[in-house]
């Protein structure tokens, strides 16, 4: 995932483009709302979640505490209680640092490329 927020002009994204954004399903996406206070989709008069980019950065904090940092579902509510100021600043950084490997890696391969 070189981004976690694709498209800076939209404002909101439903639940299969945040599950298609971090490789999930929606289901994950259902109990971390459910698990997670931070998470407050708006919904539609059909009952649709819609998903403002601060509800996507904070999932992709989430998803990195989780995922790739190794913390209990516990654990990261905890980070997020204990710094709520930081939030969005670790998921700008989180976002920002997956862009920079994304580039990174696309300049690895137009190296690779090129040399061969």
């Amino acid at each position: 995932m070189e981004e976690i927020i694709p498209d800076e002009g939209k404002l909101y994204w439903s639940i299969g483009e945040v599950a298609a954004l971090f490789n999930v399903k929606p289901s994950l996406i259902r109990f971390w709302e459910k698990e997670f206070p931070q998470i407050k989709p708006h919904k539609n008069k059909k009952g649709d979640r819609l998903f403002t980019r601060e509800d996507v950065k904070t999932f992709g904090l989430i998803f990195h505490l989780v995922k790739d940092r190794g913390y209990t579902l516990q654990g990261a509510r905890d980070h997020l209680r204990e710094k709520p100021e930081g939030i969005s600043t670790t998921a700008d950084v989180v976002e920002a640092l997956k862009s920079i490997r994304g580039f990174l890696v696309d300049l690895k391969k137009e190296i690779s490329d090129n040399e061969e």
